[in-house]
This record gives C-alpha cells, sequence and structure tokens, in this order.
C-alpha cells in the first residue's frame, strides 16, 4: 500500500491525464489510479493476469477508464500518455528506459520500480562505482530522482531481489545533441571506463570504426593520430570516464566533430 501512495503522489496525477501502466499484474495499483486520473492504458503481457485485471473493474463505473493492450511493450508502438507507472522485469530495463526517453511528444514524467541496482545505476554520478553508460545516457535526456527502496517482503512470492522506485522527468527541449553520435562515444569510452581515454581510443576495433567514418565523411586518412591529438587539445588524453560527466562528453564529442570525426 506504501507504494501505491507513494507512486500517486510522486506522479502527481491530475484528472485530466492518460496513465501508461507495464505490468499492471493484478490491478491494486490500477484501481488506486483509475479513480483519479481520465484513462489507464495497461501494458500486460501475461493474458491470464489481463483476465483477472478485466473482472477486477468489470461492471464498476471504472470499467471504461481502463484501456488494455496485451502483448511486449517493447515491441509495442507507446501511445500518448502524460505520465508512465512500471513495475519492471531486470531484463527489459535498459531498452525500456530508453524507448521512454526517446518517446515523443513528451511525457511529463515516469515512476517506475525496478530491482535495486539498476535503480541505482541511473542515479549513480561520475566517481562512484556504479556509474556508467547507462548513467550519463539517462541523466543527459533527462532528470533522474531515487524515491525509495522497497523490500521483497512487499510483494507476494517474495523476489530474491530488493527494488527501488525511481523518479524520470525527461528534460523538455531535450539538449541538442545527436543522440546516436553521442552513445556512439560514450560506448567506446566505457567499455573499459577506468582505462584512460587515450589508451581506450587505441584499440583496433575503435580505430577502424573511426577511420572508416572519417573516410566517409572527409575522404582523409590518418586518423590513429588525429583521434590522439584531439584528445590531448581537449585535455581528456588522461582522463577516465568513470570520473566524466554529461559536460566533459559534451565538450569531447564537439572536439571529434569538429575535426571531422563522427560515432554514428
Amino acid at each position: 500500500p506504501c507504494v501505491c501512495v507513494c507512486v500517486c503522489s510522486q506522479a502527481a496525477l491530475r484528472r485530466t491525464d492518460v496513465v501508461l501502466e507495464v505490468g499492471p499484474g493484478t490491478g491494486n495499483l490500477t484501481v488506486k489510479m483509475l479513480e483519479k486520473v481520465k484513462k489507464v492504458i495497461a501494458c500486460e503481457i501475461d493474458p491470464r493476469l489481463v483476465g483477472e485485471l478485466q473482472k477486477r473493474v468489470q461492471g464498476t463505473c471504472l470499467a471504461n477508464k481502463l484501456e488494455i493492450k496485451v502483448g511486449d511493450v517493447l515491441k509495442t508502438d507507446l501511445p500518448f500518455f502524460d505520465a508512465c507507472v512500471a513495475n519492471l522485469p531486470y531484463q527489459i530495463s535498459s531498452p525500456f528506459v530508453f524507448k521512454l526517453l526517446l518517446h515523443r511528444p513528451f511525457f511529463r514524467c515516469a515512476i517506475l520500480m525496478f530491482q535495486r541496482e539498476f535503480a541505482l545505476r541511473l542515479v549513480a554520478k561520475p566517481g562512484s562505482k556504479l556509474y556508467c553508460r547507462l548513467s550519463i545516457n539517462t541523466q543527459l535526456l533527462a532528470r533522474v530522482d531515487h524515491l525509495m527502496k522497497v523490500g521483497r517482503n512487499n510483494f507476494r512470492p517474495p523476489p530474491k531481489v530488493e527494488s527501488s522506485v525511481v523518479r524520470i522527468e525527461p528534460k523538455n527541449p531535450p539538449p541538442p545533441i545527436n543522440f546516436q553520435e553521442w552513445d556512439g562515444l560514450v560506448r567506446i569510452a566505457f567499455v573499459r571506463k577506468n582505462k584512460t581515454l587515450s589508451a581506450a581510443f587505441k584499440s583496433s576495433a575503435v580505430e577502424q570504426l573511426l577511420d572508416h567514418n572519417y573516410r566517409i565523411h572527409c575522404s582523409l586518412h590518418n586518423t590513429v593520430k588525429k583521434i590522439q591529438t584531439v584528445l590531448k587539445n581537449t585535455g581528456y588524453s588522461e582522463k577516465r570516464a568513470r570520473s566524466m560527466d554529461i559536460d566533459d562528453f559534451i565538450r569531447l564529442l564537439h572536439g571529434f566533430n569538429s575535426e571531422g570525426i563522427h560515432f554514428s
């Protein structure tokens, strides 16, 4: 019950809202939200749970405010919604976050329950052990806050892992950055996040990729030397990805792009 209260208050639900709920289960939270909002669109992959949810609202005044989509949310085109609420299994957590953040038109916020470690990665800061590509990519596109821990005893049957609730608010307008390029750079930097960037960019696979991109954009050679020159000139040659923030990566991407080196 305390999770339901937290979700409803943190989403600041309004009478006019359309809410996208992923993984409604037996509908405890769904019913609470239906009482507050204009409409709930519930995405559920398990047909048995869909049946239970339908039974729960059948014959009540809430029934016509509920729309159920049966299937895999990652393969579904997301509808228009104002707020999103989801309880996500670990294996789809990362792709779902990016599906949400790249969704248009913008939504107001998402209140999401994840496995604890995944949630802590989302909010991790430069220098922390859990800071990774997921952290910096999410924080580039959204403001992320850890709201509460949820013990396993809140579930029947109790899972093996602890959970956490996170609030994600997309940055609107988004930063004026080509996300594919950005992710290409960050991916290289975080493959070995404890290595210096100078070392990370010396891998032959990275050199081949950037040389290929460079030739497409500029029809010139000697990419390897150019990469190291950009790293040196921007002052990031000896930096490590684990301690670099969003502004650092924006400067670095700009440095590469201005020399004709691209990542997508």
